[in-house]
């Protein structure tokens, strides 16, 4: 593939990724906002956003989809580097320049990596087993709680109501 090509794919990757996530943001408040068709629309379009990404991410052939084995530990290095190297530099910044719900909130996203991270390594050693678990997503800051659902997230404080069980 031409370099050229694969810098697009790689560009045009990122952001129909970000046009699904931003979407699914624009589709909830849709919802809030009482417009129902509206959250419909932005929920559909999101997913043909997502087909576009993937079918890039497919084309890059970057841990794109390999083997199982292979997906978590590309996972877990990216979430290992995100947490040790990127994060902490995000938080310096905001933190110089005064910006503190930025830096809260890279702070927050810096210990759930950390505890991605975790749940990777784990999840590669069940292989083995093949066990079966449930995980919840706190809402606020993205925690994510394996097999037990608890009263208040390590990370934020926010209430057990506050997190979604993965179907």
């Amino acid at each position: 593939m031409g370099e050229q090509t694969r810098k697009n794919l790689f560009e045009a990757f990122v952001g129909e990724a970000k046009a699904h996530i931003r979407l699914q943001a624009f589709a909830e408040r849709a919802e809030k906002d009482g417009f129902p068709q509206v959250a419909k629309l932005f929920r559909a379009i999101s997913e043909a956003e997502r087909v576009h990404a993937l079918n890039h991410l497919r084309l890059l052939g970057e841990a794109a989809i390999r083997s199982t084995e292979e997906n978590l530990a590309y996972s877990f290095n990216q979430e290992r580097t995100v947490n040790s190297v990127y994060y902490p530099q995000f938080i310096k910044v905001a933190e110089e320049e005064g910006e503190r719900a930025a830096a809260l909130s890279f702070t927050h996203a810096m210990d759930v990596e950390a505890v991605h991270g975790e749940l990777y390594e784990k999840a590669m050693r069940k292989l083995l087993r093949d066990e079966v678990g449930d995980y919840y997503v706190c809402q606020v800051c993205g925690y994510v709680a394996d097999n037990i659902l608890p009263d208040r997230c390590p990370i934020c404080g926010a209430r057990r109501e506050m997190f979604k069980k993965v179907t």
